[in-house]
């Protein structure tokens, strides 16, 4: 990406009350960042979604002035610029509507040819959520997954630990700005992240921090990987909004259950309970899920009941999962025409023949 596109993207990135969705349209419709901030505003204002309210602030000349400012800042420190439109934004995430339009990355990250996993829950690990996180990741450790997490107190440190320990990538999500590092206590564990993997933001360098800066931290942790698991969590809290936004990206969830006693294990029964998450008791259960399998491995073949019986509305299931991959409950029912505790039943049936799978967050997939 050319530094005189940084730049303009930079300034569209600090324009008040343009998020990352309206500035993906803006810079769709003009082709790209400089061009949106010298085309017409009449012409602006035309386009779906964004009016002359959205853009009251795009032509305000100090957004152009401080991005100068963050781009010698970023060229002077080794930061490297992610755009979402280069080959080297991470994949993934390029597929999430309200994806950044920047990231900053320090460190040694390589995304190429490995599976990512977030891993996140309470800050406030309880034994056995540590020593559950800890084999994990152990038991994990040959297929060599990027483990990502928000290094934060509790389940996130743990998790960046453990894959210190076992030699893996690991990913810290911040935030905030690169000038500063929350919290304070986790400063001796940078230099591990980054020789290990490294941090990923798209806040700017002196951006502060805040507590909405954690929702927006969440869907970037949830948006980089393929599967999100939640090791403990209380009833309410930020891994549960993570796995939410997970759910939203259509990713798989996964939950570690708990006693029903156990205030940090509520979060995640309660995951488990409403469908939302699949159940975690080994990395077994994760390996088989995402169907992962060591490179000197034969893949293993998916091998479909032969001469199975379907009646009409099966068949017309089956029809429209094998045609679209995974789905939606609501989704299979609405296209089947069916209501949705019908659309329920039936899919169990299915899943009985052996002809469809159940997946996290009321997902189903033909076989």
């Amino acid at each position: 990406m050319l530094e005189e596109e940084i730049l303009y993207v930079l300034a569209l990135q600090r324009v008040k009350g343009i998020g990352d969705i309206n500035a993906k349209k803006l810079i769709s419709h003009c082709g790209n960042a400089k061009n949106v901030l010298n085309e017409k505003k009449q012409i602006l204002e035309k386009i779906n979604g964004i009016g002359a309210f959205t853009i009251r602030h795009l032509f305000d000349k100090k957004n152009l002035i401080e991005a100068e400012k963050e781009l010698k800042y970023l060229q002077k420190n080794k930061v490297e610029i992610n755009y979402f439109l280069d080959e080297n934004y991470p994949n993934k995430l390029k597929h999430c509507i309200d994806a950044p339009i920047l990231l900053f990355r320090k460190g040694n990250i390589k995304f190429e040819n490995q599976p990512i996993i977030s891993i996140v829950g309470t800050r406030k690990i309880t034994s056995y959520g540590r020593i559950f996180c800890e084999k994990l990741i152990e038991d994990l450790k040959e297929y060599n997954p990027i483990i990502v997490s928000g290094f934060a107190y509790g389940v996130d440190i743990c998790a960046h630990k453990a894959a210190f320990k076992n030699n893996m990538q690991t990913i810290g999500v911040i935030a905030h700005g690169f000038e500063e590092m929350y919290p304070k206590s986790h400063l001796k564990y940078v230099n591990q992240v980054c020789e290990n993997g490294g941090f990923i933001t798209d806040f700017w360098h002196n951006d502060k921090l805040i507590r909405e800066n954690f929702l927006k931290r969440n869907r970037i942790v949830a948006g980089l990987s393929e599967a999100t698991i939640i090791i403990e969590s209380a009833e309410k809290g930020g891994s549960l909004v993570t796995a939410d936004i997970a759910n939203s990206y259509n990713r798989d969830v996964f939950a570690v259950p708990g006693r029903t006693t156990d205030n940090f294990s509520k979060g995640c029964n309660d995951l488990i309970k409403r469908n939302k998450a699949a159940i975690l008791n080994s990395a077994q259960d994760l390996i088989e899920m995402l169907n992962w399998q060591l490179k000197d491995e034969e893949p293993k073949l998916i091998q479909k009941q032969l001469f199975v019986d379907l009646d009409e509305t099966e068949q017309l299931i089956y029809d429209f999962l094998f045609e679209n991959g995974k789905e939606l409950l609501d989704i299979i029912a609405i296209n089947c025409e069916m209501p949705i505790q019908k659309t329920t039943s039936i899919l169990f049936s299915m899943e009985m023949k052996g002809v469809v799978k159940p997946l996290p967050g009321k997902l189903f997939e033909a076989i």
